[in-house]
């Protein structure tokens, strides 16, 4: 199941939530060693989790965190526009319909088969959010091992700029259009996983 959380909630009072921000912990901080912030020694929350955040969270059957990804407004602060603007050769794109893809994470729970439908179902859910929210198109930004994955997933990308060097990796940034035929070119790249998605009313709504 995917579950949509549109706004942040206070922790503690979203276990779901919680292990999503504990995660994100273990794979940034503990594993890929990024200088983000940690709350509590265990969860990982940034200056742009909150209230116009908007959380795509895939769950397994007993509704616990498998994976995520957090969806950020550009016409609000965000990452591309406010920490790294020099990967775009151009202005960075920003606008109402205009949304960034940050914070992918995969549980560390989950086993290795399953992490590439997991990713997957990630990729579907947030096409199908775009066309149900009306957003035009995802900004992104991600290292040379995200990147390659991220453009083989069969959406129509286009790079912002040429890759420069952050914290000893080389990191583009990318725009990804979507439009209504852009489900028919994941199903055809083998990465579309429809599955039930639920957009959860009761958040602070980050469309206000």
């Amino acid at each position: 199941m995917i579950r949509i959380f549109e706004g942040m909630e206070r922790l503690g009072s979203n276990p779901l939530l919680d292990a999503m921000f504990r995660d994100r912990k273990r794979i940034f901080v503990d594993l890929r060693r990024w200088q983000v912030p940690v709350v509590d020694d265990q969860y990982e929350i940034d200056q742009f989790d909150g209230a116009h955040a908007v959380y795509c969270v895939a769950t397994d059957d007993r509704g616990q965190h498998r994976g995520s990804i957090r969806l950020l407004p550009t016409d609000e602060p965000h990452i591309l526009g406010d920490l790294f603007p020099n990967l775009c050769s151009g202005i960075v794109p920003t606008g109402r319909d205009i949304w960034e893809l940050t914070r992918g994470c995969l549980s560390p729970g989950i086993p290795a088969p399953e992490r590439r439908e997991v990713r997957n179902a990630l990729t579907t859910a947030v096409v199908e959010y775009a066309l149900y929210r009306g957003i035009a198109s995802y900004t992104c930004i991600a290292d040379s091992g995200w990147l390659s994955q991220i453009l083989s997933l069969g959406w129509d990308c286009q790079p912002l700029g040429l890759p420069r060097k952050i914290d000893r990796t080389m990191t583009g940034a990318l725009q990804i259009a979507i439009t209504p035929d852009t489900p028919s070119r994941l199903a055809a790249a083998g990465t579309y996983v429809p599955s039930r998605m639920v957009i959860l009313d009761d958040a602070v709504a980050a469309h206000a």
